[in-house]
């Protein structure tokens, strides 16, 4: 029996979740580090991760530490999907899901993320900033539209961690553009069908259930901040007084 994988994370963000869903797709043991966003940037966790970023995991079968959630399903599907439950053994079809990965972590993350911060999070509410990104989630998910035409899954006949890799961001769509869950996919079906199948999986629904019990643990909202903390701004002087209060505890040492 493996030890299990540690997996670095704070749990709001989508990211994180990308990589215990495919942990959890497997049956891979794992186990949380789950840590407030306020010290992703500071030590101990920059010596795991000097980008300040999550996720990261840490593997004891093999003594590899990883950042960048590419990354780190490359390693899990190579290490750990030996049967191939949602990869493939040929060249071909082991291209395609990577292929699709790289849009993913090229394409929807970073789109969606700009989509989110100017929407919810940024200060000052610039039209065209949001009319741009909001623009790019509908361009993506009409990309994957047209690419699911006729098929359930982007590569092949089963689910791989190709389709796993887009479901996080995905299910995020209202909260990141402020529409109504139900209008999330308004305009395309086979997303809504495609991101329905593996939301209706026992896996998926697992890391859901992990994710509120971590939320609740650190005491945040569903969009990731504290309770209590209505804006980023409130948000970014509370992680800045705990950064110099840990500061004046370590000068104190």
């Amino acid at each position: 029996m493996a030890q299990p994988i540690k997996v670095h994370l704070t749990p709001p963000g989508p990211n994180p979740w990308k990589v215990v869903l495919v942990l959890q797709e497997l049956g891979v043991p794992y186990e949380y580090h789950s840590f407030p966003f306020a010290e992703v940037k500071n030590k101990p966790y920059t010596d795991i991760n000097p980008n300040g970023r999550v996720p990261a995991i840490e593997d004891p079968n093999t003594g590899v530490k990883i950042w960048e959630t590419g990354a780190i399903i490359l390693y899990l599907i190579e290490q750990y999907d030996t049967d191939h439950k949602i990869s493939f053994p040929d060249l071909t079809n082991r291209s395609l899901c990577n292929q699709f990965l790289f849009f993913q972590v090229s394409g929807q993350g970073p789109y969606f993320g700009q989509a989110g911060w100017f929407n919810v999070l940024h200060s000052e509410k610039l039209q065209s900033a949001m009319d741009r990104y909001n623009a790019e989630v509908q361009r993506i998910l009409g990309v994957l539209e047209g690419l699911l035409s006729g098929k359930q899954w982007l590569v092949g006949d089963k689910m791989t961690y190709a389709d796993l890799s887009f479901v996080t961001w995905n299910d995020r769509i209202d909260s990141l553009t402020m529409c109504a869950p139900d209008k999330k996919f308004v305009g395309f079906p086979g997303v809504q069908a495609w991101h329905e199948r593996m939301t209706g999986r026992d896996a998926w629904k697992k890391c859901m259930e992990d994710r509120d019990r971590l939320m609740d643990e650190q005491g945040l909202q569903s969009n990731g901040m504290p309770k209590g903390v209505n804006s980023m701004e409130e948000y970014e002087a509370l992680i800045k007084a705990h950064n110099e209060a840990e500061a004046a505890k370590k000068a104190g040492k």
